[in-house]
């Protein structure tokens, strides 16, 4: 399970459709709806939360948001709650490059137009639902 701290915008078409599909996932682990995943690390960020499931809602109409904008058609009524525009968590600076890094080697190889057009050029930028702090990777993190 991979739930990007990096702006939708920033991942390829086959990053953002599994980033959807792997949010999903999350917010049905989170309401307790299966055993699986339930003690996934990726997940103590949004556990952290006052209400975890709209975090996760929160996390997932953003990824809808850009979907949209790129015209496809993630159905939003998977999803369990409505955004929290208000809501801010925060990812570290050295997260946020990691992650960057993983990306760049992943679209590199399987969407060179992907990566000459958007990520060889850009610096990274999170996801509308974290503010970037300073730190290292993160804890939860597995590498």
């Amino acid at each position: 399970m991979r739930l990007w701290s990096l702006h939708p915008s920033q991942l390829g078409r086959r990053a953002l459709v599994a980033g959807w599909r792997e949010a999903l996932l999350a917010q049905k682990v989170l309401a307790g709806g299966t055993r699986g995943y339930t003690h996934h690390p990726q997940l103590q960020r949004f556990r952290a939360t006052d209400d975890p499931l709209v975090a996760i809602a929160t996390y997932l109409h953003a990824l809808a948001d850009d979907a949209d904008a790129r015209g496809y058609s993630f159905d939003r009524s998977r999803v369990s709650r409505p955004a929290d525009e208000g809501l801010r968590l925060t990812v570290t600076g050295g997260q946020l490059d990691y992650e960057w890094q993983h990306l760049r080697a992943k679209v590199e190889t399987r969407d060179p137009e992907w990566f000459e057009a958007v990520v060889v050029t850009a610096r990274p930028k999170p996801h509308p639902l974290f503010d970037v702090v300073p730190g290292d990777v993160e804890p939860w993190e597995v590498r």
